[in-house]
């Protein structure tokens, strides 16, 4: 059986422990602690380590979930999770402030991962604010990284199916940039 690991990030309330719930096949392990930033995000708890599940996705294909806080106070998760990830899920709220800039700043801290791996963007709550549209996030992308594509897509995370779209278009481009990648080299 294939294993990949993916890390999901985006900023505190983008749906990042949602999603995974919406997708894991087994019990989530959350470590939700009691939200001291209501100001940045108007929700109850959040994670201030790690969200973890699993989903097999056919008879030789499992995927492990790491979520990882979205408070940059927690960043040194990010680099402890993101060692064995080969796939980056960055979720963005389209409701945030300066969102766009928000994305390219996430992209940005883990642009180590994105390098070796493969990324791809789901934008949520675009039901609560309508702009961003998803071509601004895409031409800022192209802007910021232009030596690779990064596929967006709108997506509420509460959607099993919507999520399992972008789970499965991120674990293609991990596998074909696997295929593609140079030999290393005999010595």
């Amino acid at each position: 059986m294939s294993e990949h690991v993916v890390l999901f990030a985006g900023p505190m309330g983008s749906g990042k422990t949602t999603a995974i719930r919406s997708l894991s096949e087994i019990d989530v392990v959350s470590t939700e602690a009691t939200n001291t930033d209501r100001a940045t995000a108007d929700k109850e708890t959040t994670t201030v380590a790690l969200d973890y599940g699993e989903i097999t996705l056919d008879d030789v294909t499992k995927v492990r979930l790491y979520g990882v806080p979205g408070q940059k106070r927690f960043d040194f998760m990010w680099s402890i999770l993101a060692g064995r990830a080969r796939g980056l899920l960055l979720l963005i709220n389209n409701d945030a402030p300066d969102s766009v800039n928000l994305l390219i700043e996430y992209l940005s801290d883990f642009r180590e991962l994105h390098e070796r791996g493969a990324v791809i963007i789901g934008v949520t709550k675009s039901d609560v604010a309508s702009t961003p549209t998803v071509a601004e996030y895409s031409a800022a992308l192209t802007a910021a990284v232009p030596e690779q594509l990064i596929p967006v897509f709108t997506v509420d995370p509460r959607n099993a199916e919507e999520m399992r779209t972008l789970l499965l278009s991120l674990v293609a481009s991990v596998e074909m940039r696997e295929l593609l990648a140079p030999a290393p080299e005999k010595i």
